[in-house]
C-alpha cells in the first residue's frame, strides 16, 4: 500500500477548502440576493400568503350640470364574503344569508360550504339593512366590502349624454366612458392575517388602504334647459307617433352644450343588460353618430357660401318656375307651381331650391366643397363624447352639376347633428368655426379644480359681414316665412324649416320623412342655437315648419321665463301682436287663388302634393290663425 505523500494531503486539502469556499460564497450570493434585490417580492410573495385581502371600492365621481346639480350619483352596497376555513356553524350562516337576501337556501348553503377554497364571494350590492340584518349576528368566517353603486336621481334624464358603467362599475357609454380615468378613482383594501390554510389568526392584525375617491365632473348642460328639450322629444314622438325625435341646444359662439335629449330613451337606473342589441341601440346617442339628409336646414351653408362668393349681385332676381333642368334631368322646386321671381332674400324666406341649386353651380364644385370642408361637414367636430361620426360627401371628382345642385338645398350630402349645429354656428357666430363641448370642470374631494375647459374657436370659415346677412335673412323666415311657429314677439328669433325624404336601399322611402328646425336667439350675452329632427312622423303633416318648428318654438318660451328676458318689440311684432284672423275657406279654390288669398292675409303657408286645386287644408275655415300660425294646403287634381 502506498503511502499519502505531504505534497498530495495539500493538493486534497485545497481542493476541500475551495469546495467548502465555494458554496459559502455561493450562499452568501443568494443570502444578498434575496435580502436585497428580491427582498421586495419576497415580502409581498410572504404577505400574500399569511394575508387575505378585501377589496374596498372607490366612490366613483358624481356628474352635475353646470350649476351644481347632481344627475349622477353613487349609493353604498356591500358585498358578503366568507371564508369557509373560518366558519363554525355553515347551516346558520346559510340561514341568515338567504332570509337577509332572499335567495334559496339549499342554493346558499351549497354554495358557501366548500372546501379548498379560501374566500367566496356570496352575493354583492346588498343594502345596508341586509348587510346588518347578517352582520348582527357576528358569525365567524363571515366579512363585508362596501362598493359603490351608481344611481341617477332622474331616471331616464340625459340618458346618451351620461352614459353607464358595467357591473365592475367600468364606462361603457357616453360621459361615463368618457371621463372614466376622472370618475373612478383608486380602489383600496383590508387586509386580515390568516395561517396556511387561511383560517384567521387568533392575534391578527387588520391593516387598511384607504381608497381614493373618483372626481366630480361637472358639464356645461343647464338642468332646466335640458328639461324643456327632454319634454319637446318625448311629446314629439308621441304626438306624431314618431320613430324617434333629437334635440341639441348650444351655444353657438363658444360651442358649450346646454342641452342634448333623444326619445325614445331608457332609466339608467334599470339598464335592459339582458338585450344587448337593444341596450346598444337606446345608448348610442344619435346626435353624435348617426348621419341623415339635412335637407332645407343646410341651405343656410348654401347661403352663406353664395353670400361670401359674391355669387349674385344684391339686385339680381330669381325665376323659379318649380324646377330647374341640370345635366337634362328636372329637379323640382318643393313647391311644384312654383315661387316666380325673387330676390336672394325672398329665395330663403321661401326656402326655394331652385334658388339654392343656381347658387350651388353658379360656385362650382371646387369653391364648394372647399367651403363645406371649413366648415367641417366631412370630418368630426370633436365633442367630447364616445362614437361621433362624420358627414358623409360624394368624391369631388365624381360630383357632376346635377349633384351640386343638389347639394346646394340639402340632398346628396349627409351630416351629424352635432355636425350641422357646428357648421351653422359658423354662419351665425360672426363667422368662426367652434368646437362643440360637454366638460365643464373636473374638482377633486377638495374642490381643486383638475381639468377645465374653455372654448375652442378656430380659424374664419366667412366674413363677419356676411355671418350678420346670414342672421338678417334667417330672421326674415321665422318672422314672415316658414319659421313663423318658432316666432315670439318681442324676441330676435331666426331659424330654418328642413323637410327631408328618408332612403332605403338606395330608393326613397315613399311617406319616410325627417323633420326638422333649427333656430337661433340671441339675448344680451346670451346666446342659443337649437336644432330639433323628428324621424319619421306619421300622419300627413310631416313638415319641418307645422312638426319641429312649434317646439322649438316652446323651448325658447320656456328659456326665456326660465331666464326673466324681457320683451323688446318691434313695429312689426307690435302690429302682429294679439292680431287674429278668421282662416279662409280655401276649398277648390285654383292653387294660385288659395296662394293670393294667403299672402294677402299675412298668413305663411306650406303646400304639398301636385295639382291644380286645393283638395284640403289646416287650419279648418273660420278657425283662428294667430301670429305664428302657418297654413297647410293640399292640392290634387
Amino acid at each position: 500500500m502506498s503511502k499519502i505523500t505531504n505534497s498530495n494531503l495539500g493538493k486534497r486539502l485545497l481542493a476541500v477548502f475551495l469546495v467548502i469556499a465555494f458554496v459559502f460564497t455561493a450562499i452568501i450570493v443568494r443570502l444578498a440576493y434575496l435580502q436585497i434585490i428580491a427582498s421586495k417580492n419576497i415580502t409581498n410573495r410572504a404577505i400574500s400568503q399569511w394575508t387575505r385581502d378585501l377589496p374596498m371600492q372607490a366612490t366613483r365621481g358624481n356628474i352635475t350640470d353646470r350649476n351644481g346639480v347632481v344627475v349622477a350619483d353613487t349609493k353604498t352596497a356591500y358585498t358578503v364574503y366568507v371564508r369557509p376555513n373560518s366558519m363554525t356553524d355553515v347551516k346558520a350562516v346559510a340561514g341568515a344569508i338567504a332570509s337577509a337576501i332572499g335567495k334559496d337556501y339549499d342554493y346558499i348553503y351549497n354554495k358557501i360550504n366548500k372546501k379548498g377554497v379560501s374566500e367566496i364571494t356570496v352575493a354583492k350590492k346588498l343594502s345596508k339593512e341586509q348587510m346588518m340584518a347578517i352582520s348582527s349576528q357576528n358569525f365567524n368566517g363571515v366579512y363585508f366590502a362596501e362598493e359603490s353603486v351608481r344611481y341617477f336621481p332622474y331616471g331616464d334624464f340625459m340618458s346618451q349624454i351620461l352614459g353607464f358603467t358595467n357591473v365592475d362599475g367600468v364606462g361603457q357609454f357616453g360621459v361615463e366612458k368618457y371621463y372614466d380615468k376622472y370618475l373612478k378613482g383608486v380602489d383600496g383594501q383590508i387586509l386580515t392575517q390568516t395561517d396556511l390554510v387561511g383560517k384567521e389568526l387568533p392575534d391578527n392584525i387588520t391593516g387598511y388602504l384607504p381608497s381614493i375617491d373618483g372626481m366630480t365632473v361637472s358639464l356645461t348642460v343647464d338642468f332646466n334647459i335640458q328639461s324643456f328639450a327632454e319634454k319637446i322629444v318625448k311629446d314629439a314622438v308621441t304626438d306624431f307617433s314618431a320613430k324617434g325625435a333629437n334635440c341639441i341646444v348650444m351655444n353657438p359662439k363658444t360651442g358649450e352644450i346646454l342641452a342634448m335629449a333623444q326619445a325614445p330613451t331608457f332609466d339608467l337606473n334599470n339598464i335592459p343588460r339582458d338585450n344587448l342589441d337593444a341596450l346598444y341601440s337606446m345608448a348610442k346617442n344619435s346626435m353624435i353618430s348617426n348621419v341623415y339628409e339635412p335637407g332645407s336646414t343646410f341651405k343656410i351653408l348654401t347661403t352663406a357660401i353664395g353670400l361670401e362668393e359674391n355669387t349674385y349681385p344684391d339686385s339680381h332676381r330669381f325665376y323659379c318656375n318649380g324646377s330647374r333642368i341640370v345635366d337634362g334631368k328636372r329637379i323640382k322646386c318643393w313647391r311644384s307651381i312654383g315661387h316666380g321671381s325673387q330676390t336672394f332674400a325672398e329665395g330663403v324666406c321661401n326656402s326655394c331650391n331652385c334658388v339654392f341649386m343656381d347658387i350651388a353651380t353658379k360656385v362650382g364644385t371646387t369653391t364648394m366643397y372647399s367651403y363645406l370642408r371649413k366648415f367641417g361637414i366631412n370630418e368630426k367636430t370633436g365633442v367630447d363624447l364616445v362614437g361621433e361620426g362624420k358627414g358623409i360627401m360624394l368624391n369631388e371628382s365624381i360630383v357632376k352639376n346635377v349633384d351640386l345642385a343638389r347639394i346646394g338645398f340639402g340632398q346628396a350630402v349627409a351630416v351629424t347633428p352635432i355636425g350641422l349645429c357646428s357648421a351653422v354656428s359658423s354662419c351665425i357666430n360672426g363667422g368662426n368655426k367652434i368646437t362643440p363641448y360637454i366638460l365643464n370642470n373636473i374638482t377633486d374631494s377638495n374642490f381643486g379644480v383638475v381639468q377645465g375647459n374653455t372654448p375652442m374657436v378656430g380659424g374664419r370659415v366667412i366674413s363677419k359681414s356676411t355671418s350678420d346677412k346670414v342672421k338678417e335673412m334667417l330672421y326674415g323666415v321665422v318672422e314672415n316665412g316658414s319659421g313663423k311657429y318658432a316666432y315670439i314677439p318681442g324676441y330676435k328669433i331666426g331659424g330654418k324649416t328642413g323637410t327631408a325624404q328618408k332612403y332605403e336601399n338606395g330608393v326613397i322611402a315613399r311617406g319616410k320623412y325627417v323633420s326638422s328646425f333649427l333656430g337661433f336667439m340671441s339675448y344680451g350675452n346670451d346666446d342659443y342655437l337649437c336644432l330639433m329632427t323628428v324621424d319619421e312622423p306619421v300622419g300627413y303633416v310631416y313638415y319641418g315648419s307645422l312638426v319641429a318648428g312649434p317646439y322649438v318654438g316652446e323651448l325658447f318660451a320656456n328659456i326665456i321665463n326660465y331666464k326673466g328676458y324681457k320683451p323688446q318689440y318691434s313695429e312689426n311684432d307690435l302690429k302682429v301682436l294679439g292680431k287674429i284672423t278668421p282662416m279662409p275657406n280655401l276649398m277648390d279654390m285654383s292653387v294660385e287663388e288659395a296662394i293670393k288669398v294667403l299672402e294677402n292675409l299675412g298668413i305663411p303657408y306650406e303646400v304639398e302634393g301636385e295639382g291644380d286645386k286645393v283638395i284640403g287644408q289646416i287650419p279648418a275655415p273660420k278657425a283662428d290663425v294667430r301670429y305664428n300660425t302657418v297654413a297647410l294646403v293640399r292640392i290634387g287634381s
